[in-house]
This record gives C-alpha cells, sequence and structure tokens, in this order.
C-alpha cells in the first residue's frame, strides 16, 4: 500500500521493487535496485525517510522516521545495505554497506558506520556511534558515543546511562513520565495522520541522476495495454483462421 500522508508521497524509483503487502506512506524515497518485500513498514512521520540504492528491506521489518516541532529524528539509510526480517530502525543514520540482522533494535538518533553490523536480536540505544566496520554481537545492547558494548546480563547498567524519554518525547524524567509521553505522543500521531490518503494509482518515479552516474532506464511500457494488444491479434489470427476453413469448405 502506498499512503500520502501531510500530503507528502512517497518517491519510489522505477527499478525498485515493492510487494503488494508492504506500506510506503509519506516522505519517503527509495532509491534504485531496492528491494522492499512482503509486509515491510516504511513510515515517515515529520521527517524524511531515505532508502539508498541497492537495499533489500526483508519481510515484516519496520523503518521509521520521526520529527516533531522540538526535536526531529530522520531516518536515513545508505547504499547496499540489508534490513532483516522484523528488523526495527527508528530515526537512525545507517552509512553503506551495513548489515541489520533479524529481530534487531535501532533507535532515534543512532549512527552506523560504512560497513558496520548489528546482530541478531541486538539492539542500539538512543544516540549511539557504532563505528565504521564495527559489529553489535547476537543480543547485545550498544550505547554511547562511541559505542559500549553491553551484555545481555548487564542490562541495567545500560539502563541506567540513558535519559530516553528526554532524548526522545522531550519530555523529563517524573513519575508520571510514561503517561505524558503516551500523551503526547498520541497527539503527535493523531496531527500528523489525520490526512492520510491510500493512492489508487501510483506509478514508480525516476529521480534526477546522481553526478557522475548514467540516467536510469525508463519505467517500463503499461503491461495491461500490452496484453490488450496481443488479444486483439489473437482474435484477428483466429477470425482469418476460420474464414479460410469456410473458403476451403465452399471448395470441396
Amino acid at each position: 500500500m502506498i499512503v500520502s500522508s501531510s500530503t507528502k508521497k512517497p518517491k519510489i524509483h522505477s527499478s525498485a521493487y515493492v510487494a503488494p503487502s508492504a506500506t510506503i506512506s509519506g516522505d519517503v524515497t527509495i532509491g534504485a535496485d531496492c528491494a522492499v518485500l512482503h509486509g515491510a513498514i516504511l513510515v515517515a512521520e515529520g521527517a524524511p525517510l531515505t532508502l539508498g540504492k541497492e537495499c533489500v528491506v526483508m519481510e515484516n521489518a519496520v523503518l521509521k522516521s520521526s520529527g516533531g516541532s522540538a526535536i526531529s529524528f530522520p531516518l536515513a539509510i545508505g547504499d547496499r545495505c540489508i534490513v532483516g526480517p522484523q528488523a526495527y530502525v527508528v530515526g537512525a543514520t545507517v552509512g553503506n554497506g551495513c548489515f541489520i540482522a533479524s529481530g534487531t533494535k535501532i533507535f532515534n538518533g543512532a549512527k552506523l558506520g560504512d560497513g558496520s553490523a548489528v546482530s541478531v536480536g541486538a539492539i542500539v540505544q538512543v544516540n549511539t556511534l557504532v563505528p565504521r566496520g564495527s559489529t553489535v554481537p547476537m543480543q547485545h545492547i550498544a550505547l554511547g558515543n562511541p559505542a559500549t558494548i553491553y551484555p545481555p546480563d548487564r542490562a541495567g547498567d545500560a539502563h541506567d546511562r540513558m535519559n530516553f524519554y528526554a532524548d526522545v518525547f522531550n519530555i523529563e524524567s517524573a513519575q508520571d513520565v510514561r503517561a505524558k509521553a503516551a500523551q503526547t505522543y498520541a497527539k503527535f500521531l493523531r496531527k500528523t495522520h489525520a490526512q492520510d490518503k491510500a493512492l489508487d494509482e501510483h506509478k514508480n518515479v525516476t529521480p534526477p541522476p546522481r553526478r557522475g552516474e548514467e540516467p536510469p532506464p525508463t519505467q517500463a511500457a503499461d503491461v495491461g495495454g500490452v496484453v490488450d494488444a496481443m488479444m486483439l491479434e489473437l482474435q484477428e489470427m483466429e477470425h482469418r483462421r476460420q474464414e479460410a476453413l469456410k473458403k476451403q469448405g465452399k471448395k470441396k
């Protein structure tokens, strides 16, 4: 499903593949030769979401950007990256050639250097920098700039270093901070998605080529029109065959 949101429409390169059951909403740009598979969700909420060229977003992965009046978290994923099944990536900057494995979570303000990897079930927390070529091991937590890697049994230590609600929702910690975060976020989402509209007809667009690149191929011809032309030709051939049979019958 392709959805316009807050007057913003997705821009999908003509060479990209988006599965029919994927959801692409708002100010989303999908680069050349990408593949977005079934059940994947790419949603821009108040900030742009950009997917570079030759990327793969696998089944049921969720990619989101977020931005309000006080704080903004665009999502930018570089070229030739893989986002695994059921991964969750929000408001982060991902370099070129990165691998984001199944079930990982990467949060607002995080940055992954070129060629880095986040392994199965790992977490990259808010405002964390994963250096170029680094790997966050399975089930581990990356936190800090540069990242400190915490094993699962030290999750509490990582939690104590965070100020999650202030960094993500711009709300200082207090006894009712969770309720305030829900109230604030619900209001933001209602406003952001109030005018969402599914686009019945959507054609991939061809962005201008980058400097030094060849212009991309034009969009493929309309398949329905090709099929109609073939049917007309087949009907004409059948008509000619029937006429020929009639003539042969008269000669006998």
